[in-house]
């Protein structure tokens, strides 16, 4: 579902909708041949490169892939799903299936439970109750997990064990769809994991955990702290105004607030939308915004950015606790008074 700031703000996106570029999408048909022809280029000539350059690009490219793949769940280029799919099934990634990424990314868009972790499949929050269960060596990671290092270093892992105790309980319940979309990945990255160790000369352990585990290291930088723990939901989300070199890795993606609001929105176009409603998105927010991924570095480098354990989570919340955990979460920066960050 769109939500637009103001009935202006429809009538422009339908104008925007109705441009060849947009009609046509062709910067995401020119992505999709970049992508791929970047990947396959590097580990065809991973030799010639030297295996540490080609890993490493193989790694960017990767992470870049992912976003293509966000891309593609979200309806482009195509309508159809079934053809989307098919450009984001291939295991360049290694570790999750597209389907079951699919599924859970847009239960994911249910923004009245965004951060729940009983609801939002991407929430970094933990239920009170997993806290009490967790022994002493789990708490130290999780809390770790809410830094920026901790997160780059440690949140690929907790996510790869998260798809397969996902998986292990699909199975066990016959969900046959979850285990088909599995199946099928599996052998996919079966044959790929064959092509790369006979033609480019690259391991299975090397492109799994020096392609696959830094793909999603990358990753990390972006949903690091996308979604902050408020009582409004229009403020649960960032504005991250990132430089272009992660604008162009993350398709824009950092625009996270304008991509939850109008999720239909192409890659290509979120930037335009929110530069010309630049102040209204910031009131809409919060003044949740962000200059840029050093300021999460800067601030949350060894700190903790957020709570462990979600703060109200499937509770009703006294009304002057919500303005105390709200305001614990918008405090403004040091260089900015303007710009309001969870702390």
């Amino acid at each position: 579902m769109s939500l637009y700031l103001d009935d202006a703000q429809r009538q422009e996106i339908q104008r925007m909708r109705a441009s060849m570029r947009w009609r046509s999408e062709w910067p995401t048909w020119l992505l999709i041949a970049g992508v791929y022809g970047g990947w396959f280029g590097v580990a065809l000539n991973a030799q010639a490169l030297g295996m540490p350059l080609a890993l490493g690009a193989l790694a960017l490219l990767s992470c870049w892939y992912m976003s293509l793949q966000h891309e593609l769940l979200h309806g482009h280029p195509t309508r159809s799903p079934l053809v989307n799919a098919l450009f984001g099934i291939a295991p360049l990634a290694v570790w999750f299936p597209y389907a079951v990424y699919r599924e859970s990314h847009l239960r994911h868009h249910d923004d009245d439970h965004l951060t729940d972790p009983a609801r939002d499949p991407e929430s970094y929050f933990v239920s009170p109750e997993r806290w009490a269960s967790a022994g002493p060596t789990m708490r130290l990671l999780l809390a770790l997990r809410n830094t920026l290092v901790g997160r780059v270093l440690l949140g690929p892992a907790f996510s790869i064990a998260g798809a397969l105790r996902g998986v292990a309980v699909a199975v066990a319940r016959g969900d046959v769809r979850v285990a088909a979309s599995w199946a099928l990945h599996l052998v996919l990255l079966a044959a790929l994991v064959y092509w790369l160790e006979h033609r480019c000369g690259i391991r299975w352990f090397a492109f799994m955990f020096g392609v696959g585990y830094p793909a999603l290291a990358l990753g990390a930088v972006r949903s690091f702290h996308e979604h902050r723990a408020v009582a409004d939901a229009p403020q649960r989300t960032v504005i991250n105004e990132a430089g272009w070199f992660w604008r162009l890795l993350f398709l824009n993606n950092n625009y996270h607030a304008v991509h939850h609001d109008l999720p239909g929105v192409p890659w290509f176009a979120l930037g335009t939308v929110y530069h010309r409603r630049r102040e209204a998105y910031a009131e809409r927010t919060g003044r949740f915004v962000v200059q840029g991924y050093g300021e999460w570095l800067k601030r949350f480098a060894l700190a903790m950015v957020a709570p462990v354990v979600h703060p109200f989570a499937g509770h009703k919340v006294p009304a002057a606790r919500v303005t105390r955990i709200r305001d614990t979460f918008a405090r403004p920066t040091a260089n900015d008074a303007s710009n309001r960050l969870a702390g």
